[in-house]
């Protein structure tokens, strides 16, 4: 996977854009600014936004030329990153480190998804925030049909509602959708698909 995503982001362009998630961008300014962490942050444009909006941002990914895609837009935009590169199973913070956490389109493997997101949740503190977004399980047919829209092959690396309630039980929901959106993020994301949103407050 790591190879997949270095070659991805080794492109000239942002192939997701410079811009940040919808929801993202919708829900973030909400919250009073503090430390958040962003897992999968790619190219950044999730953590730089968040970072225009006065968070102390922590990125995290497996790529290692995604991080000098991120810190380059980090500099046009005159912000910066905490950018760490690696595997998530090495990834160590001191538990309840962080006031927010974004996971945009952070798909694990689905043998590995209840273990991450646990691994993740401890690292928020009581009364943090998750913004999330991801492509549900009914997404399948929409990739079928354009596979321009992305997104993972396997049914068990989607999401749904269910799960959702399962990870993050011990949340407060803000909110929680499944949804049918139009996607036009960069060169991977455009076309309709279907996901998950959710926004929840650790108890």
């Amino acid at each position: 996977m790591k190879q997949k995503w270095d070659e991805r982001y080794q492109n000239d362009f942002f192939v997701y854009g410079k811009e940040p998630n919808e929801f993202f961008r919708e829900w973030l300014p909400k919250f009073t600014p503090g430390t958040i962490l962003m897992p999968a942050d790619g190219e950044g444009r999730n953590g730089v936004f968040a970072a225009q909006q006065g968070w102390q941002v922590t990125s995290f990914d497996q790529s290692e030329a995604g991080k000098v895609k991120a810190m380059q837009l980090a500099a046009e935009r005159q912000v910066s990153l905490d950018y760490i590169v690696g595997d998530l199973e090495d990834l160590q913070f001191e538990a309840a480190s962080f006031d927010a956490m974004g996971l945009i389109y952070a798909h694990f493997a689905g043998d590995k998804k209840a273990q991450f997101h646990q691994q993740l949740d401890s690292y928020l503190k009581p009364g943090g925030i998750i913004i999330f977004e991801a492509f549900s399980k009914q997404h399948r047919g929409f990739k079928a049909a354009n596979p321009r829209v992305g997104g993972p092959d396997g049914t068990d690396d989607l999401y749904s509602k269910e799960e959702i309630t399962t990870y993050f039980g011990n949340y407060d929901i803000l909110m929680l959708e499944e949804e049918e959106i139009l996607l036009n993020e960069g060169q991977f994301h455009v076309g309709k698909g279907a996901v998950v949103r959710f926004a929840g407050r650790k108890k």
